[in-house]
This record gives structure tokens, sequence and C-alpha cells, in this order.
């Protein structure tokens, strides 16, 4: 038996995905390339912009005829498209979808497998076995080969942005025991896994649903603890929530890295008000400053959107102002859209023109490749620890603790999987750098630069 899951959108998005396998690996499905020749099929879905929904919409229709060819095969809708409501409006326009699933949430699939194949107890006495196990099972081809993984640890969220379609898609914020997320992050360590990054919508908020339950610094020391994990991530914050104690746990705690993923979204108070983001520029510059003044090396990560309803020329040069003075190490930027059910959508006129949006995007976006490949400059020569994620076209491939992206070249047999290494910087450019193990000849930069494509959020 068989499983293939197709993905769209953000790191959550992954994380749900990885769930599902797991629990599809523990009743024993394997994974498959092909939805072809998978016995179980899954779309998770994302709706934060219009293409996305479009592009989960079409190949939802294109597995139609597969589906009536095949009616034995189980299709699964999950994600934002069906929302914490269920799919009931969604099971008239797709008749050919088994099973709808909220996001993060796989019981429904598994429910549906195990109702649907009750002749067939082995099937139901493997999963029973397993109802009180908190690990998270790697697919096979994913076991001692996967370095780093996405843990969820908060759900939904309860600020109401006027842009954003999350809170009415994934429903108010869950925090997750702190004993359910160490018990994954160790099945995980036991699988390979060096390195996690805890995501939330708003990541900072960990616990604040809970009354005098832990918070993420809490979190953080307890996960620190566990042996042979490497590194520690988190993201996505937000400004009001990233307090001082937030602060000491990141420059205290050795395998928390010194990156921050912190959205701006724009450089103008009006925006910002506009979007109901419930701080303003002088707040956002001031939390800045307390991060570098405690983290020197840190590199910071911010979100923008361009084009909001109503954003002028001179807002809008205000947030590109921003960015100059900032001088942050990653900027995701994203041009508008209006999305059905969000406050914006509902009573503010999308006013921008898109040739406008584009434009203001592809500044951001130039402006940002000078101010990273001067930042990344100044690692010429240094030395940097480097996690080796993978090899890319003969290549190894890993990141700093700075979330910088690093190649090196090593002609032995040696598999620098999942292992720390120091490299001596040897080249820099915008989007990545490349090294040298101690005692080797510099990679030279060939004429077909290494790219990597920056994710939006």
């Amino acid at each position: 038996m068989k499983y293939y899951i197709w993905t769209a959108g953000c790191q959550m998005n992954m994380a749900d995905s990885q769930r599902v396998a797991s629990e599809l690996e523990k009743m024993g499905y394997r994974h498959s390339d092909s939805y072809r020749e998978a016995d179980v099929i899954v779309l998770n879905t994302c709706v934060v912009r219009q293409s996305a929904e479009d592009k989960a919409t079409g190949f939802l229709w294109s597995l139609k005829p597969h589906k009536e060819s095949n009616p034995n095969k189980v299709l699964a809708l999950m994600g934002c498209m069906v929302g914490v409501k269920g799919g009931k409006k969604l099971t008239r326009t797709f008749p050919h979808v088994d099973v709808f699933m909220p996001p993060s949430e796989p019981g429904p699939l598994v429910d549906f497998l195990v109702a649907r194949q009750t002749e067939e107890a082995e099937l139901t006495r493997r999963y029973r076995l397993q109802d009180e196990d908190l690990s998270l099972v790697l697919p096979l081809h994913e076991k001692n080969n996967l370095v780093t993984a996405h843990v969820p640890i908060i759900y939904g969220c309860n600020h109401v942005c006027t842009y954003c379609i999350i809170p009415a898609r994934r429903g108010i914020e869950r925090s997750r025991p702190v004993g359910e997320i160490a018990a994954e992050v160790q099945s995980l360590v036991a699988q390979g896994v060096r390195e996690v990054t805890l995501l939330g919508q708003i990541v900072d908020r960990y616990g604040y649903d809970v009354p005098d339950g832990p918070r993420l610094p809490d979190l953080l020391r307890v996960l620190n603890d566990i042996d042979g994990l490497h590194r520690i991530r988190f993201l996505t914050s937000h400004p009001n929530y990233m307090n001082d104690r937030l602060l000491d746990a990141v420059t205290e705690l050795p395998k928390v890295c010194e990156h921050i993923e912190v959205p701006n979204q724009a450089g103008d108070d009006l925006v910002l008000d506009r979007m109901k983001r419930e701080y303003t520029m002088a707040q956002y510059y001031a939390l800045i400053r307390r991060v570098r003044e405690r983290m020197p090396e840190v590199s910071i990560a911010t979100d923008i959107i361009v084009g909001f309803p109503g954003e002028t020329e001179a807002q809008f040069q205000r947030t590109l102002d921003t960015l100059a003075e900032l001088k942050l190490d990653v900027v995701h930027v994203a041009m508008y859209s209006p999305r059905p059910g969000t406050v914006s959508g509902k009573i503010m006129a999308d006013d921008v023109p898109p040739e406008e949006k584009k434009r203001r995007l592809d500044a951001v976006n130039d402006l940002q490749e000078g101010i990273v490949a001067e930042i990344n400059a100044g690692l010429l020569g240094r030395t940097l620890e480097v996690l080796v994620e993978e090899k890319q076209r003969g290549r190894w491939r890993g990141r700093t603790r700075t979330n910088k992206l690093v190649f090196f070249e090593d002609n032995s047999d040696k598999d620098w999987r999942g292992e720390l290494v120091d490299l001596e910087i040897t080249w820099t450019g915008p989007w990545s750098l490349r090294g040298s193990l101690p005692g080797q000849q510099p990679l030279v930069p060939d004429d077909q630069p290494l790219m990597i494509s920056l994710a939006v959020g």
C-alpha cells in the first residue's frame, strides 16, 4: 500500500504533511513519488493567495478522471482550503473527494481508512498499537537522510490582521503540551534529524492560551537538553511578543540559533494601522536595536507586503527607506492579494494597480539583493560552523547558525550529512556562500552560480 502527498504553502503545511505521512507509515503505507501509483492521495492546500488556491483547485479537478477510473483509491483534501469548519460546502463542489481534513488534523483520514478496512484486521490492529505513540515516523526514504525538520508548537492565531485569512482557516490558538513536542523531537533525532524549526503563526505566543502555562523560552530550555539535537530555530515571531525573556533564552542556550524572523509588513505607521499590526515603526526599530545589542552576530528576516489598499508612493518609499536603514538579512516580499473573508477583502478597495504592485515588489528585491550581498561580503575569510544537510550537484550544502546557505566540495567518500563542520568562507554572493574544509583548496565559482529561491511569507 502506497501514499502520495502534494503540499502547497508555508512551513506549517509542510509539517502537517509530515504528520499525515507519519500516521500512514504507522498503518503500514509507504511513500510514493507518483500519485498514479498511490492508494491514498492527499492534497494539502494553501489559500493565502489566489494563485495558490487556483493551483490546488486545478490539480484537484485533474484528479477527477483518475479517481473515476480507480474508485478504490482514496482522495483526501487537507489544509486551509478546507479550514477548521470542515468541508461541508466542498463536498458538493468536489464529490470525487473521499475525505476532507482541517489543517493539522490527520484524524479524519486515519478514521476513514480504518473504517473502510475493518475487514483487514491487521491494518486496524497495527494502528491501534500506535494509538498512544507520540513519535513522528519518517518515511523510509527520509530516515537518516533528513537533517532538518519542522515541528508545530502552536496552531491557529488570535490576531486579526486585516489582510490575513489564517485565523478563519486555522482557528484560534492552541498550544501543544511540552511533553508531546519533546517526544516528537526526540523521535526525529532518533531518525537522523539534527535541527528542528519550531512553528507557529505567531510562534512566540506559545503557551499564552494556557493559564500559567509554559512559554516559548521554557520550551526552548527543555529542547536544548535533548541529546543528539544540534540546533533549534523558531518562526514566525510578532514584534509585540519578542520580549527580553525570549531574547535571553536565544542568547543563553547553545543550541538555539541566532536567527530571528520578525515580520514588519510595511514601513509606514498609517499602513500598519490599516493592517491592524498593533505596533508602530518606532517600536519596530527599537526591537531591532534590542535584538542586535544582545546578539551582534544575529541575522534578521522580515516580511513585507507591497500594494496594500491605500498605500501611496510616499508610504511605499518609507518601506524602502526602512529596509535601506535596517539592512536586514532576508526580506520575504509579496504583492497584496485580497482574500475572501478578510477585513481588507471585505471593506478595502484593492486600489493599487497590479503593474504598480509588481514595480514595488521588484524595487524591494533589487534593494535587498544589494544589502545582502554587502552583508555576506563581510563574512569572506571567516570560519563558520555549518550543519550539512545534503549533497546537491556534486557539492555538499548546509547552513550556518545564522541561516546562511553554504556550499563546499569534498572528493572523499565521507558522508557529511548531519555533521557540524567548520568552513573557511572563500566566496560570497547575495544568495549563498562557498567554503572550504581546513587544508583544502578554495572552491572556485563556476559560470553557473548556485541560486536559491526565497520563500514568500
